[in-house]
């Protein structure tokens, strides 16, 4: 009874937040998010697409857009300057849980300044490598968990077992906590700016990271190039860099990217991972899309052999209006002899049909 009457008071808190925002034409607050939940069938793979043996059915969530909610808001200040905040939780449709069990607003949690001259902005966000990698990505970014621009390239689940720079996680550093980020459009030109602090007493670089990015962006070309240096609790480093291009060819859009980082493991030993990515979309009618990408990862581990992995990954989407999309996606994985433990198959494929709707 007391849990549903906090649900109570707090729909109810919302409910007047909105109506004071629409209230002050000078202050907005918008509720947003995407609700994505599909059924998938995999052979190689398991529920969390990492190589198994046999085959699994299950309801995943977040295959072609990361299921989200989030509140983002701004006030006109005069002068044309607003202050502007961000607060974002990714959650898992298929069970109602958080993404992020440690972190409620995982995805973005700032607050800021914006005007002519750019947005600053505080507080948890993404890296300069992820904002550079999103314009140009084959695959516009779908299947964050699977898609190695996503994961290796901007280290959203880079497999190093260490935490670089304050992400909070071992598992990736593909947004940062106690982060300042400047961003600057001017005309079809844009520039960023990022610093995370590690927060660590008496060792000032510690868990810092800081990086560059510069993207150019018309309505038909984009170029994006950017770099981002991290260090650890105990000063290992790991030096990241994304770029590429992406352009339309008639109706027709095709992309090339490239990422590369190395890591400092240990005092002796380094990992080095590159990724390449090619493909597009293409048009087949005003409701219909279909998106093909494909990635060729490589990873050299010092004293150890080379491995790595190529992915192929194909979306056919219809749009039922502007908030609702069908698709249905196909994806094969073959694994380099090393990349995966003995005993676990060389190829995996999956087959996912879902249903995303955008709020």
């Amino acid at each position: 009874m007391n849990h549903l009457t906090h649900t109570k008071k707090f729909c109810t808190a919302l409910a007047l937040l909105a109506g004071t925002c629409a209230a002050d034409a000078q202050s907005t607050v918008t509720l947003y998010g995407i609700a994505d939940a599909s059924v998938r069938f995999t052979d190689g793979l398991n529920a969390s697409n990492a190589a198994a043996n046999g085959s699994v059915t299950a309801v995943s969530s977040g295959v072609n857009n990361t299921s989200r909610f989030g509140f983002r808001g701004s006030e006109d200040l005069g002068g044309g300057m607003a202050a502007i905040f961000n607060l974002e939780s990714g959650i898992n449709i298929d069970t109602g849980a958080q993404a992020n069990a440690t972190k409620f607003f995982d995805r973005a949690s700032f607050v800021g300044l914006r005007a002519n001259w750019g947005a600053i902005t505080l507080g948890r966000q993404t890296t300069v490598l992820a904002d550079s990698m999103g314009p140009v990505d084959p695959l516009g970014m779908r299947f964050a968990g699977f898609n190695p621009n996503v994961s290796t390239a901007t280290l959203n689940a880079h497999g190093l077992g260490i935490e670089f720079g304050p992400s909070g996680a071992t598992s990736g550093a593909y947004r940062l906590d106690n982060s300042v980020k400047y961003a600057g459009k001017f005309n079809d030109l844009t520039v960023r700016a990022m610093h995370a602090f590690g927060e660590q007493s008496g060792k000032s670089s510690a868990l810092s990271s800081s990086g560059l990015g510069v993207a150019y962006q018309t309505g038909t070309f984009a170029a994006t190039l950017a770099y981002t240096d991290f260090k650890s609790a105990t000063d290992l480093q790991l030096k990241a860099y994304v770029g590429g291009i992406s352009g339309n060819i008639g109706n027709s859009k095709l992309s090339l990217t490239y990422g590369s980082h190395e890591a400092e493991v240990s005092g002796t030993a380094k990992t080095k991972q590159t990724v390449l990515g090619l493909g597009g979309t293409v048009p087949l009618t005003t409701s219909m899309d279909l998106i093909l990408a494909h990635y060729r990862v490589e990873r050299t581990r010092t004293a150890k052999a080379d491995d790595g992995y190529n992915r192929s990954v194909a979306f056919l989407e219809y749009k039922l209006s502007k908030r609702t999309k069908l698709y249905g996606e196909l994806d094969h994985t073959n694994w380099q002899t090393g990349f995966v433990a003995a005993g676990l198959p060389g190829s995996g494929n999956g087959l996912s049909l879902g249903l995303m709707h955008t709020f």
